[in-house]
């Protein structure tokens, strides 16, 4: 037995020769897949996704993960080898953005409701804005004031065993979640707030009938609107 993490374990895996002895190497279909550019395919399933995940890698080497979301073909093809992405009002933690700073390199899961195929993208991204840019990404009178321009070096598409197994977009397979904790719960433990949870809950549901989509000032955060809080 070897510990692990504080957990005893009968074998780890530590090289890519012995992770190959146990697994045999992909057909050659799989393993061929990648390509280096948006080809018309890619093209049409990114026009086709509301929903991205976005991958940095932190300071400190751990990674983050950030939902995008907006209408379908948010994520705009600008050519070949270059994607752009709106950047919309949040909670201006910046995480992703700071993260880019220092280490331009990215990946990308795109998804699309009802659907079981995914798309992965990877490369590199810059921080930019450009109102001409900006322009073909307004939402509701919502200015996209910095955008992600993201310089692509891997495209493949993903079997859907993971959304088969989930159930993902099968309604009679989700789980009920009278007891899974909200935001308003996480935030006022994790973050130590004096606030009540119904408080907190108060300012996220304002949030999601009032900044879904906001105004530049509320973007750029000259506007608090907590100043009651």
């Amino acid at each position: 037995m070897t510990e692990i993490f504080g957990v005893d374990v009968e074998e780890t895996i530590t090289s890519r020769a012995e992770l190959r002895d146990i697994i045999a190497p992909p057909n050659t279909r799989t393993a061929d897949k990648v390509i280096d550019h948006i080809d018309d395919l890619a093209q049409k399933f990114i026009a086709a996704s509301p929903f991205a995940v976005l991958a940095s890698r932190r300071s400190d080497g751990h990674l983050d993960l950030s939902p995008r979301g907006d209408p379908p073909g948010f994520a705009r093809v600008l050519n070949k080898k270059t994607l752009v992405l709106p950047d919309r009002a949040g909670n201006r933690r910046m995480d992703t953005f700071e993260n880019i700073l220092r280490d331009p390199y990215v990946g990308l899961f795109f998804l699309i409701p009802g659907h079981k195929d995914t798309l992965r993208i990877s490369g590199t991204a810059a921080l930019v804005r450009d109102a001409k840019l900006a322009a073909h990404a307004t939402e509701r009178n919502s200015v996209a004031e910095i955008l992600l321009l993201i310089r692509v070096e891997r495209v493949l598409s993903h079997c859907p065993k993971c959304m088969l197994r989930s159930g993902l977009w099968d309604h009679d397979q989700w789980p009920e979640t009278r007891d899974v904790p909200t935001l308003a719960e996480m935030m006022v433990r994790h973050s130590e707030l004096s606030m009540s949870i119904q408080d907190m809950q108060d300012i996220i549901d304002r949030d999601a009938r009032t900044r879904v989509y906001s105004s530049s000032e509320e973007y750029f955060g000259h506007v608090n609107l907590d100043t009651n809080r």
